[in-house]
């Protein structure tokens, strides 16, 4: 127990939150120390989600001052915010400011957009509203695991979902040159990507056996997208974007096309992917078309590959929880401490979700 890493995560009673704490119920080195939450402080984890009811019966939420009161003289805190977007960088640095009064060593994952954007006015400019903590931003580094070889900074900002989705299809594309550098992307995503207040968006009878775009070529992910695609291959690329709300729970299918600068056979397109994920114990190269159910609960992601004549179609899936969010979240701070990056993330997924 000695060697256990104290976690702790704000934002706890929202649906990524809820799969963070069910990953770190899990976990080999981490042990949950607080679970933040001011609106449920003082009830129980298991009267919000019953589902972990047999990893944290008697634990309560507490409040963000309270939390700090939980670790038990830890000098090594995980923590994860899972924290709405304006209001977790302050929250984060607030947390930081006592992890070095107390001389703790910690490693944040925010799987808000509050550090996604490595300038100040970025991040302004698509969020319309200041940052919460401008002077943390050059301690963060953003990006999905796959496409940073090198971590250079203390912290992470955690991609969106969306994001991670596209940038695991585009990046190898950019990399290899295989194709010119705009995207026509379409992404369809489950209803609990919108989180869990109730909205018109996910209002089951609304929701259910329909499918309809929103935000169609002004989507927030969009520059996202581009910014980080750019930092891991080196090309600048157009991204048109077109997201999509599904009649689902969960999980993300995003469709990406573009034209190829060479004659390329389906192949040969398979081999950029499986050559560019060989190391990535997270994202698999199928034959054919991926499907949701094959990745929905689990960090995993798959991608399949088409082409005809200029064109190719590259489709990734994934879980817009897990790896989109709270399961990227913990494949990261795996990489911060340097434990196995597929710590508490190799358990099988249900079928028929």
């Amino acid at each position: 127990m000695s060697d256990t890493i104290q976690a702790v995560v704000f934002g706890a009673t929202g649906y990524v939150g809820g799969e963070l704490l069910r990953l770190i119920s899990a976990h080999p080195d981490l042990q949950l120390a607080a679970a933040v939450s001011e609106s449920r402080s003082g009830e129980t984890i298991a009267a919000t989600f019953a589902n972990l009811a047999g990893a944290y019966a008697d634990v309560c939420f507490v409040g963000h001052d309270e939390w700090q009161d939980k670790l038990e003289n830890s000098s090594r805190l995980a923590l994860f915010s899972a924290a709405p977007h304006g209001a977790s960088a302050a929250l984060v640095a607030n947390a930081l400011k006592m992890a070095a009064k107390k001389d703790i060593t910690v490693h944040v994952v925010d799987s808000s957009a509050d550090f996604r954007f490595g300038n100040q006015l970025d991040y302004e400019v698509v969020y319309g509203s200041e940052h919460g903590a401008p002077d943390l931003l050059p301690e963060f580094q953003s990006g999905v695991p796959e496409h940073v070889a090198d971590v250079q900074a203390a912290h992470i900002g955690h991609p969106g979902c969306f994001a991670t989705a596209v940038l695991l299809a585009t990046v190898p594309m950019l990399q290899s040159g295989i194709s010119d550098s705009e995207f026509f992307v379409t992404g369809i995503t489950g209803s609990t990507g919108s989180g869990r207040s109730p909205q018109a968006g996910t209002h089951h009878p609304d929701r259910h056996s329909n499918l309809y775009a929103y935000k169609p070529l002004e989507h927030r992910h969009a520059p996202e997208i581009v910014a980080l695609a750019e930092a891991a291959s080196g090309r600048e690329a157009a991204v048109h974007f077109v997201p999509h709300s599904g009649p689902f729970a969960r999980g993300i299918h995003a469709t990406v096309q573009a034209r190829t600068t060479q004659r390329v056979s389906v192949e040969q397109l398979l081999d950029v992917y499986k050559r560019a994920y060989a190391g990535s114990p997270f994202v698999e190269v199928v034959s054919g078309t991926p499907r949701l159910k094959s990745v929905v609960a689990s960090n995993r992601c798959q991608i399949g590959v088409a082409v005809g004549n200029d064109t190719v179609v590259v489709m990734s899936v994934i879980d817009n929880l897990v790896k989109g969010a709270a399961g990227g979240s913990v494949q990261w701070m795996n990489r911060l401490w340097g434990l196995p990056e597929e710590a508490g993330l190799v358990a099988a997924a249900p079928g028929w979700t």
